[in-house]
């Protein structure tokens, strides 16, 4: 009987994350600074194209790489946003969320035995998806002191002859540590030198505080600053260094940024026998993302800059409100650029993350994550998502503030 489960199926840890939401949800009165999903509902219009294809017939499967349509419009918004283009036709396909994105890529370019080097604090799924495409996960830890940035000095220490690609995510969960285009170029130069596919999952880009004044003046040079707004319509992205185009692969998703989670849909971007490769494992265990979600997905891409703008104003309101409210408590917190996590040091309070995060949510009703879920070095943080109401985050601030003075 102990043979029914595959053995790197049963070594697996389940989700540090799910594990301790499972407290939670047997909880009352709790304010959440955990989950990590918009408060937002998804904007009407968005909706409504689900609705009317729904109204219309569209439910049938559709192509493997997704609709026309969709693709299309992925490639208009990629272009507009981030200046980067891929040719619909066989450089892009439509997933079940990035989380799919993610495990097709590693699994359609890792034989057993590659190396993935990947970074911690990092999303839990990483090392898990690599180890269930029998390759091998090799964590480079981002430090405070460099404000969870990835460097390539981390990563030149790490990289072997059997290392096949890096996996990354930025603007970062749980970090919310972003790059530079500097840091950006600085890594794609790292991947040239050791021949390595780079993977970018970057499903919060559009949640980017701190675009720089470099992307400001890119911006203003290629005439993308909206006269009206002022909003600057380039975002940093990997994909957009088209001398490394056959070595990225953009992994993105609607869920974040268009507060689009239960749509689950995403899209991979790269080169097209990537792409192919990827699409062929996506063909027998999927088929195709949902036909709703994919008209939805149109709607976003196409018309929903706006609804993204509104949502990351907020976000960085209360941003701006919590992160010098838990600094003046003596909770050490950088300012995070992107996402919507802050990752705070509890190492003053005496308590490990995992101590202080069910104090905190079994004593004075506040739930957030311990930073162990998201690997060893994130051991004594805690991550808090400000992915809910101003009104709510300052009562949460309120019990944190009882609970320090209880253990002062």
């Amino acid at each position: 009987m102990r043979n029914r489960v595959a053995e790197h199926v049963a070594a697996l840890p389940k989700s540090g994350i799910r594990k301790f939401f499972d407290i939670v949800a047997q909880s009352k009165d709790i304010v959440s600074l955990g989950v990590g999903e918009p408060d937002f509902d998804t904007p009407w219009h968005i909706s409504r194209a689900a609705v009317t294809c729904l109204e219309n017939g569209g439910t049938h499967y559709t192509s493997n790489l997704g609709t026309p349509e969709l693709r299309q419009a992925i490639c208009r918004y990629l272009e507009r946003r981030f200046c980067a283009k891929f040719d619909w036709k066989c450089e892009v396909l439509a997933t079940v969320g990035v989380s799919e994105a993610i495990d097709l890529a590693i699994r359609a370019i890792c034989s057993p035995g590659d190396e993935v080097l990947y970074h911690e604090p990092c999303f839990v799924s990483y090392a898990p998806t690599i180890r269930l495409a029998h390759a091998v996960p090799v964590c480079v830890e981002t430090r405070v002191e460099d404000e969870f940035r990835l460097t390539v000095d981390a990563l030149e220490k790490k990289v072997t002859p059997k290392t096949k690609a890096v996996l990354l995510n930025f603007p970062c969960n749980p970090t919310g540590a972003t790059l530079s285009r500097g840091d950006m170029a600085a890594i794609l130069g790292f991947c040239e030198k050791h021949d390595l596919l780079l993977l970018a999952d970057e499903v919060y880009s559009e949640l980017n505080y701190e675009i720089s004044e470099e992307e400001n003046l890119n911006a203003e040079t290629q005439g993308r600053r909206d006269a009206e707004s002022g909003v600057v319509n380039v975002l940093p992205s990997f994909a957009a260094f088209p001398e490394y185009r056959d070595r990225v692969i953009l992994l993105n998703g609607f869920s974040k940024s268009w507060a689009m989670t239960g749509y689950r849909l995403g899209y991979a971007c790269g080169p097209d026998d990537v792409i192919d490769a990827m699409m062929k494992i996506h063909q027998y265990g999927i088929m195709s993302a949902p036909t709703l979600a994919q008209a939805a997905g149109v709607a976003a891409m196409d018309f929903g800059d706006k609804d993204v703008d509104r949502m990351r104003r907020e976000y960085k309101k209360r941003r701006d409100w919590l992160v010098p409210e838990l600094n003046a408590l003596g909770l050490k917190t950088l300012m995070p650029k992107g996402a919507f996590y802050l990752f705070v040091d509890v190492r003053s309070t005496g308590l490990s993350d995992e101590e202080f995060a069910l104090k905190l949510l079994k004593e004075f009703g506040v739930a957030c994550v311990p930073g162990s879920a998201f690997g060893a070095c994130g051991a004594g943080f805690v991550r808090m998502s400000y992915a809910t109401s101003l009104d709510k985050i300052k009562l949460a601030a309120s019990r944190i503030a009882k609970m320090l003075k209880s253990i002062s």
